[in-house]
């Protein structure tokens, strides 16, 4: 990874990652399925956290989590 690359995914960019649609992508992530942060209006998908959830390295499901 260089250090241009953002920090975050959008929930367009996990979608097309993963190969599912949209809509789904958006339920997995307000289910907390997908590991994402609400940031007023957005959702952000956290690089890391995202990968590593594709890897199986959390062990507890994830929580979406809301930042006014």
């Amino acid at each position: 990874m260089t250090g241009t690359e953002p920090l975050t995914y959008s929930v367009d960019e996990v979608a097309a990652l993963l190969g599912i649609a949209r809509g789904v992508a958006y339920e997995c992530v307000r289910n907390g399925s997908i590991p994402a942060t609400r940031v007023r209006r957005r959702w952000l998908v956290p690089r890391k956290r995202f990968h590593a959830w594709l890897d199986g390295a959390e062990s507890a499901p994830a929580r979406s989590t809301e930042v006014a």
